[in-house]
């Protein structure tokens, strides 16, 4: 038992030496932005994180999701596109009591293509949405029937 605790400890010491020295990944330091989790449409999640002007949409960002989700508790849903210059991709289901269902930060070093799991309690649209470096937010859309709900229907 004391080794365990020992090497907890020890470990504990140096992840805090490494991240003072700027060691850790960003990522290890993701930023949880509340106001845009607990936003209700899109329009209020893209004021939240910054995003300047009326979101656009567009054929260069790609929407994965089933036409119909048999069981709402679990609806795998994706977002990907090919520009270049994309800060955050976000995926949000309108009906959804907090529509914001995931923020992906990108880089240009990695390709911006991502994938989540998410509850939808009733049928909804559901939106991908690429945030771009300059501000401007493009957006795909697409309607999703739920057959049984998974937020508590």
């Amino acid at each position: 038992m004391k080794n365990r605790r020992d090497t907890l400890k020890h470990s504990a010491v140096v992840a805090s030496l490494l991240a003072g020295a700027g060691l850790f990944p960003a990522a290890a330091f993701a930023e949880f932005n509340k106001t845009a989790f607990e936003a209700k449409n899109l329009n209020d999640v893209l004021k939240a994180i910054g995003a300047g002007g009326a979101p656009a949409e567009s054929k260069d960002v790609t929407i994965t999701a089933p036409d119909i989700a048999e069981n709402g508790a679990v609806v795998p849903l994706g977002a990907s596109t090919t520009l270049p210059g994309v800060k955050q991709i976000l995926i949000l289901v309108e009906k959804n009591p907090s529509a914001l269902v995931a923020l992906f930060n990108i880089t240009d070093s990695i390709e911006a293509n991502v994938s989540t799991r998410a509850k939808m309690g009733q049928s909804s649209d559901v939106y991908a949405v690429a945030v771009m470096n300059d501000g401007r937010a493009l957006f795909a859309k697409k309607e999703v029937k739920v057959t049984l709900g998974g937020c508590g229907g």
